[in-house]
């Protein structure tokens, strides 16, 4: 089968930058909390490399939404955004009640699969590992299924082998993962963004 030079109606880049997007920081380590019954929404992801860090603060203001880079308590760089409504949709569809859950109907597309990329990702020999929330496992689960709905199969990767994480394997599934994400962004190192051989 012969490569289309075509976007994908899922990729990255195949339409504007949305709120909904950040959904991708959560489908790694990211966290909504919910303030006011439900009138102001925040994010926060705690993240392991300084360009990770400020990619996602300038994929945030690309979707109008403002987040301050600061330090966790182990001194890791740490995204947070302040009280705003305009999360309170993204942050209700992914929690229930204080623990976080994904939206049974979510399928991640380009963008959200970038900015997942962006906050937990890394390359590895033989594949392409989705960092997940080790503070939330019941979302490893629903988030394998979500992958498969985007027509890229991964297996969970457990503690003892770096986990937990989703591995996409394979040079089609590589390949449909790259074209989804888009182009590496500046001042990502390779090892770090899904790439086609």
């Amino acid at each position: 089968m012969r490569a289309v030079d075509q976007l994908s109606f899922y990729s990255a880049e195949a339409r504007q930058p949305d709120v909904a997007d950040l959904a991708g920081m959560l489908c790694g380590p990211g966290q909504a909390v919910g303030f006011g019954r439900g009138t102001a929404a925040r994010l926060s992801v705690v993240v392991d490399a300084e360009w990770r860090a400020r990619t996602l603060v300038a994929a945030c203001a690309e979707r109008g939404v403002e987040a301050e880079l600061g330090r966790s308590e182990e001194g890791r760089p740490l995204i947070r955004t302040a009280f705003r409504a305009d999360l309170t949709g993204l942050a209700a569809r992914w929690l229930r009640g204080a623990v976080k859950s994904v939206p049974p109907d979510f399928v991640p597309d380009g963008a959200a699969l970038r900015l997942w990329a962006l906050t937990a990702g890394s390359a590895e020999p033989a594949g392409y590992r989705l960092g997940l929330d080790p503070h939330a496992p019941d979302t490893h689960s629903p988030l394998v299924a979500a992958l498969r709905g985007c027509g890229l199969p991964a297996k969970p990767v457990g503690p003892r082998a770096g986990g937990p994480a989703l591995r996409v394997t394979g040079r089609r599934g590589l390949a449909r993962l790259a074209e989804l994400v888009g182009p590496m962004p500046d001042g990502a190192i390779e090892r770090t963004w899904p790439l086609v051989s």
